[in-house]
């Protein structure tokens, strides 16, 4: 690890793998919960997602539910780190959140009153003006750093990480809260099902079979601070944000560059910044949608750098697609995995494609390098990958 290489010392999470860090590092080597119907977002859809049917929000507005997975995971990240609202406002602190809802005036009354009379009450874009979640933490602590909302797609979490993880690097802040949130809602659900990729089964990425994805909800919080940060706060680091790297594609709205050279440059670049090569990575945990295209192109870029002895797998069997939260909870699953010493594996994987040449991994193994990849894909073409580093 570079003597500037951002370090973990909170983390908040909440997912169908568990809430918190304790219940996720114990569920996540267990069998995944089954998607089912989604009570709450009044959808119609008969398709099955991964709902956090135990959690209750009081803010039934578009995003509220968000932001209430958000403030649970951050008072569990800052809990985690030793951080109280007093030192936090004392503190150059930066704050950098993915989401999509939250960054999307996703309410179907206030479209469909304008749509009927031309006009309607401007309280839902007063609630939506004021609902950025970075603007929303640095508000409810005081915080005097940067504050940023990152809404790319479904790696808006990964590169919220990636972009707190440069602001410790280059010392514009002492401390920063990053990672993502989403909320299940019916406007992005009706979406994904009009592109025709929801799967009305669990998902099974990378298997043969694979017929579209689930989506699921949830939030991922990490402090990050400098080794020196943590060391003056007598604070044990969890692991370290070793490097981050991402790149557009350039070509299509919704498909990726079917040369998969977006995501080779990212996964590139992000080995770069943390002066590693690819024999260095001891697994990746892929975006692993289990959609065709997506799984069948990432699988080939990843043989393609890593060799045919990759070990590779999917989280989403257990999460679901979380959206603006997947990258930042698949970033801490990575981790957890790196710090116990052995991987997960790719529930729902039963047989190899003819258009994926290596298999993911279908049962846990013991791992004993230093440095893990996380990878993310998204819409607009983005592709953004985070290398997690085992420290001692």
């Amino acid at each position: 690890m570079a003597q500037s290489s951002p370090v973990i010392t909170g983390i908040g999470c909440i997912s169908c793998v568990g809430d918190g860090y304790n219940d996720t590092s114990a569920s996540l080597f267990q069998q995944p919960v089954l998607p089912a119907p989604s009570i709450y977002t009044g959808s119609t859809l008969n398709f099955p997602v991964f709902e956090l049917t135990g959690f209750k929000s009081e803010n039934d507005q578009p995003g509220g539910r968000t932001l209430a997975l958000l403030r649970h995971t951050l008072k569990q990240a800052l809990r985690q780190a030793d951080l109280s609202p007093h030192e936090l406002a004392s503190l150059r602190v930066g704050v950098c959140i993915g989401t999509t809802i939250a960054c999307q005036l996703n309410n179907i009354p206030f479209y469909a009153e304008l749509r009927a009379s031309g006009t309607a009450p401007a309280k839902p874009l007063i609630n939506f003006i004021n609902g950025s979640p970075a603007e929303w933490i640095r508000r409810e602590y005081s915080l005097n750093g940067p504050a940023l909302a990152v809404s790319n797609a479904c790696s808006s979490g990964t590169d919220a990480i990636g972009m707190a993880s440069l602001w410790i690097r280059s010392g514009l802040c002492d401390i920063a809260i990053a990672g993502g949130a989403d909320e299940l809602n019916k406007v992005p659900m009706a979406g994904f099902h009009a592109l025709g990729v929801c799967s009305k089964s669990p998902c099974r990425p990378f298997d043969r079979s694979r017929n579209g994805l689930n989506l699921g909800e949830g939030s991922g919080v990490v402090i990050i601070e400098s080794a020196e940060s943590a060391r003056r706060r007598g604070i044990s680091p969890l692991f370290s944000v070793a490097g981050y790297g991402t790149a557009a594609d350039g070509f299509h709205i919704t498909k990726p560059r079917p040369d998969g050279s977006g995501l080779a440059q990212a996964i590139n670049c992000a080995m770069q910044t943390a002066g590693i090569q690819s024999s260095d990575i001891a697994f990746v945990n892929a975006h692993g949608t289990g959609t065709g295209g997506n799984d069948s192109l990432e699988a080939s870029v990843l043989i393609r750098i890593f060799g045919t002895n990759v070990k590779y797998m999917s989280t989403k069997r257990m999460t679901g697609h979380t959206l603006g939260a997947a990258g930042a909870l698949e970033f801490i699953f990575t981790g957890i995995m790196l710090s116990e010493g052995k991987t997960g594996h790719s529930h729902g994987f039963e047989n190899l494609p003819d258009d994926i040449a290596v298999a993911p991994l279908t049962s846990p193994i013991p791992i004993n390098g230093k440095f893990a990849l996380s990878t993310s894909l998204a819409f607009g073409g983005c592709n953004s990958a985070l290398i997690v580093e085992r420290l001692g």
